[in-house]
């Protein structure tokens, strides 16, 4: 059976060098412009000339995100931007629009093409249909289940990527409204607010004057007029309250579960899926390297015909993330039980230096660390590994107790090697 490529975020040169650094296959970014993540640092064409070549002389390939949905007024824009990088030789551009597929081919006839999730394909039809214009890929829409991707992959041999780790847009393959009418940030033009997440509060509203004709207009006829209409209010936006009602079918304004399918390689693998992709451009370099790294050992050890180490999934859990579940894979996707963000460890630092065992390493602080703190350090291939912070010296030499300081420069030592980039965390309470 073949091992489905890892396919990594890339939204700044440090999130790129992670990926790279902890085993990602791939990786997929975007310029300064028309890409789905306008939030993330991006790259300008200068940066992705080093990335690309540097990606090149590892083996690893770079998929530039072309993905935004384009109105007439920025063709001509993004026909300079493909003159501006004609000589970078990416693997593949992620595109979800069909005129921007055309453009592409026009200019550079020998692209290969990856169909953006922002193109909702669910079906062996859309797939042959992109192949027709040229596309080598197609990223599913994640509302597929596997059994429907099975179904698919016996009806088509175009590849199949799909995002396997990280946020779940409540709507439709991320084709969304909500954030640009609450704050006038376009999603489809990659500046979503994730407006879906905020910390709303439902209060009952008064009905009178609320007829059948006015509750149809926003879309809840089937509610009947003896049932309770409600408002909702965002925590940071006292007074900007919007009507909703909620139906047999719920509301549709809730935070989905972040996607995590790290204890299913098999079944990702058995349904004939090419390539897993992790989702996180605007995410810490941290995520990247701590989620690439533990999908690398868990399709590693599948390839291996070892079984699933479950202290891959506590890895996955170290990163800040809401509550996790398994999307549409295997049903319905859930929401979340926890109000915002979990997150179980601290990044604490990264290394700078190479260091044998038991001998001073040299890091870059992240977060305040302290004598007699409990900690793990994460290295490529291998899940965190724990120690207890000893003696610590700054970086003239002198004995601290503590790194307070934003990007401080301090050494220590641990009783294992240490190799630039790899990364200390602290550990949960009570472990």
């Amino acid at each position: 059976m073949r091992i489905p490529e890892l396919l990594s975020p890339a939204g700044d040169r440090e999130k790129f060098d992670a990926a790279l650094r902890y085993g990602a296959d791939a990786v997929y970014l975007a310029g300064k412009r028309f890409g789905m993540r306008a939030a993330s640092g991006n790259f300008t064409a200068d940066e992705l000339r080093a990335a690309v070549s540097d990606a090149r002389a590892l083996g690893k390939k770079v998929y530039l995100t072309l993905n935004i949905l384009p109105r007439d007024e920025q063709y001509e824009e993004i026909a300079e931007f493909l003159s501006e990088i004609a000589d970078i030789p990416f693997d593949a551009f992620i595109v979800a629009s069909p005129g921007v597929i055309r453009l592409i081919k026009k200019k550079r006839p020998d692209a290969a093409i990856h169909v953006s999730t922002q193109a909702s394909v669910v079906s062996s039809y859309d797939c042959e249909a992109y192949k027709s214009l040229g596309a080598s890929r197609v990223v599913l829409a994640r509302e597929l289940s596997l059994e429907q991707i099975k179904r698919l992959r016996e009806d088509t041999d175009i590849e199949l990527e799909v995002f396997v780790h990280g946020s779940m847009c409540v709507s439709y393959s991320g084709l969304c409204l909500l954030s640009e009418h609450l704050c006038g940030r376009d999603a489809n033009q990659g500046a979503c607010a994730q407006s879906c997440r905020w910390e709303w509060a439902l209060t009952p509203a008064p009905r009178a004057g609320v007829s059948s004709s006015a509750l149809a207009e926003l879309g809840v006829a089937n509610i009947s007029e003896g049932e309770p209409l409600f408002e909702i209010e965002e925590r940071k936006h006292k007074g900007e309250r919007y009507p909703i009602a909620e139906d047999e079918y719920g509301t549709f304004i809730m935070s989905c579960r972040d996607l995590c399918m790290i204890e299913h390689i098999a079944d990702l693998a058995a349904a004939g899926i090419d390539s897993l992709k992790i989702e996180g451009r605007v995410k810490s370099a941290y995520y990247t390297a701590v989620t690439t790294n533990a999908y690398r050992i868990a399709l590693d050890d599948f390839a291996a015909g070892r079984p699933f180490d479950p202290a891959l999934l506590d890895e996955v859990k170290s990163v800040s993330h809401r509550d996790l579940g398994t999307g549409h894979f295997y049903g319905r996707a859930e929401v979340c039980e926890h109000e915002g963000y979990l997150r179980d460890c601290i990044y604490l630092a990264v290394a700078a230096s190479n260091a044998d065992a038991f001998e001073p390493a040299k890091f870059f602080q992240r977060n305040k660390a302290v004598r007699g703190m409990k900690a793990r350090l994460v290295t490529p291939g291998k899940t965190g590994q724990p120690f207890v912070f000893g003696d610590i010296f700054d970086e003239n030499g002198e004995p601290i107790n503590s790194t307070p300081h934003a990007e401080m420069v301090y050494y220590t030592t641990l009783p294992y090697p240490v190799r630039r980039g790899d990364i200390l965390r602290g550990e949960a309470a009570g472990e």
